[in-house]
């Protein structure tokens, strides 16, 4: 593996425990901000932002988000998703040990189940270490992140209203916001070479930035409805799948020569769509019916 690869993988590692921090520090300030109003995207913008734990958060984030784009630059997307996927074991160390949170047995199993997944998706990457494949065609990048935009739209459309499970939901709609974003930072990628700074200016990098604060808004709303670990969880998780799909996809990563291989490829992202659905646990009748925390406290009935 040629030690640029390396470097680049060294990076995803940085970037996965940074990016579980960067979530927890924004959960706490998303929590004591005003509730996200999707009719007022700037207010509540400007509402996350005056917490100061969000904005922590926020910087904490971008941090993380340096070393993604470092690890995409010089690794395949794929390798480097799995290798931040992975991190999502730390999250409830971290957020039992370092934040207080209160873990249940259900998600620890959830969360493990998620990691588990991910390791046999980089245990079946086959070759695609020996470069940063990078190579892509205009009309299946546009195709790829045109559906998973869609689909998160279809997502926040479905749980207007804050219904039981819109936390998880919305965490789903953030994530494959984020994954298009991550797919079109991996495109952009390719041609630093050729454009140097001027990938600033290239329509993809406005994509990008419509994407990442976009999600910004969902995430915020996904982790003021909670459940938090399972939230950030399955945030994670449906980042990395369509991320690490998107490898053979649009960008040519060879796919495992042998069925066993394939196999496995499969089963491991059924399991981790199927630790994703587990991992929020059952609805609690007296707490859907009184409204969750974050959600606008219901008009009183007058006469």
């Amino acid at each position: 593996m040629p030690v640029s690869v390396q470097l680049g993988l060294l990076f995803a590692l940085c970037c996965a425990f940074v990016q579980i921090l960067g979530f927890l520090f924004k959960q706490r300030g998303a929590a004591s901000a005003p509730p996200v109003q999707w009719r007022h995207p700037v207010r509540s913008t400007v509402g996350l932002f005056s917490n100061r734990w969000w904005t922590l958060g926020i910087l904490v984030a971008m941090g993380g988000w340096g070393f993604h784009v470092a690890g995409l630059a010089l690794a395949p997307i794929s390798l480097v998703q799995c290798v931040i996927a992975g991190g999502l074991a730390m999250l409830t160390v971290v957020a039992d040990k370092l934040f207080g949170f209160s873990i249940t047995r259900r998600e620890w199993i959830g969360v493990a189940l998620t990691a588990l997944g991910l390791a046999i998706l980089a245990a079946t990457l086959g070759d695609t270490g020996d470069s940063k494949h990078a190579a892509w065609t205009a009309g299946t990048l546009i195709a790829y992140t045109g559906t998973l935009t869609g689909l998160a739209l279809a997502c926040c459309a479905v749980v207007q209203g804050d219904p039981p499970r819109a936390g998880p939901v919305l965490g789903v709609a953030a994530g494959l916001l984020w994954g298009a974003s991550d797919v079109s930072i991996k495109a952009l990628s390719g041609r630093l070479g050729d454009l140097g700074v001027g990938v600033l200016l290239h329509p993809l990098a406005l994509v990008i930035l419509l994407l990442s604060l976009v999600g910004l808004v969902v995430s915020a709303r996904s982790l003021q409805l909670g459940p938090v670990v399972a939230v950030i969880a399955i945030t994670t998780a449906t980042g990395n799948i369509v991320t690490i799909a998107a490898g053979p996809i649009v960008f040519g990563e060879p796919m495992p020569s042998d069925t066993l291989g394939l196999v496995l490829r499969i089963a491991a992202f059924a399991l981790v769509c199927i630790a994703a659905a587990l991992t929020p646990g059952p609805i609690d009748p007296e707490v859907a019916r009184q409204g969750r925390p974050g959600s606008p406290a219901p008009s009183p009935n007058t006469a």
